[in-house]
Formats: structure tokens, C-alpha cells, sequence
């Protein structure tokens, strides 16, 4: 793990601990890459839960609750998908937050609509998220790596604007 992703993995370990809530993570192609970042951080255990890799549709559906219409309509690869992977995975692991990740990491997979390289990320609770799209294809391994990055590092600004939400409204 690269020295900006500890960095960013301490900042989330430290508003979890302050908000006292807990993460659980549901990854498909980054295949626990997320999980690693998050548990890098000693003490994870208080926070973390534990994390689902979904790497074929039949578990995000059956354990993550993702809808088969919206696989077989817009395929797993979509922001919709990632977004019904957190809230599934707040459900299941019984969780405050959660990180979701699904795509082509490459290299093969992907096809002319959804090219390779095309990941979803999106992170939030079981009330709603956020999620953004890594979209160039760099090699599988630097792929994994930036969507593991840019997830963890949505997820911090995601606490932080929370965060900011609840001091404008108190």
C-alpha cells in the first residue's frame, strides 16, 4: 500500500472512531482491495465488520439484494449497481457506512459500451450514496489500484462532508 493510502486509511479510522460507527465494504473486481486498505490501520476491528466480494452476479443479488432487472438491464457494471452494493451491504453486515466497487478491471471483460478500465465506486449508507466512475485503462494492476485509492479516498471526503453537514445544522 502506497504511503497516500495510509494516510488516507488513518483519516478514515480516525472519524469512525470519533463518530463511533462502523464500515463494511461489498467489492467485486477490486476483490477485498478495499478491505486491505481500510484494516491496514491497527485497531480496524473496531470499526470494520468485515466485507463481501461479489465477484459474480449471483452473490450480489442473493447476498447483496441487487436487483437481476437491473443486472440484466444495465449489467453490474453501473453506477446503480454500486450504489444498491452499499446499501445491500449495510443491510447484510449490519453496518453503519459501506464501500462498494464494480467493474472491468481488465484485461479482458469489457465491451464496447463498457470498456475496460470502466469502474463504479460508491460508498454511503442504507439511506442512500454517492458514487463516481474511474473510466481509463491503465493495466489491470494499476487499475485496481487507482479504484482502490479513489474509493477510500470518497469515502473519507464523504465522512468529512457529513461531518460539515452536521455542524451547519446544529
Amino acid at each position: 500500500m502506497d504511503f497516500e493510502s495510509k494516510i488516507i486509511s488513518r483519516e478514515i479510522s480516525e472519524l469512525l472512531w470519533e463518530k463511533e460507527k462502523t464500515l463494511a465494504t461489498a467489492e467485486s473486481c477490486t476483490g477485498g482491495r478495499i478491505a486491505e486498505a481500510i484494516i491496514a490501520v491497527p485497531g480496524a476491528s473496531k470499526y470494520f465488520k468485515g466485507g463481501i466480494i461479489c465477484y459474480v452476479d449471483e452473490v450480489k443479488e442473493n447476498l447483496l439484494g441487487v436487483s437481476r432487472q437491473l443486472l440484466e438491464e444495465k449489467t453490474a457494471v453501473c453506477e446503480e449497481v454500486a450504489i444498491e452494493m452499499v446499501k445491500g451491504a449495510c443491510k447484510t453486515l449490519n453496518t453503519d457506512y459501506a464501500i462498494a466497487a464494480t467493474g472491468f478491471a481488465g484485461p479482458g471483460g469489457g465491451t464496447k459500451e463498457i470498456p475496460v478500465g470502466t469502474i463504479w465506486l460508491a460508498c454511503g449508507n442504507r439511506d442512500g450514496a454517492v458514487a463516481c466512475k474511474v473510466e481509463e485503462d491503465h493495466g489491470r494492476d494499476i487499475n485496481l489500484a487507482i479504484a482502490t485509492n479513489r474509493a477510500i479516498q470518497m469515502f473519507r471526503d464523504y465522512l468529512k462532508q457529513e461531518d460539515a453537514e452536521e455542524v451547519v445544522t446544529e
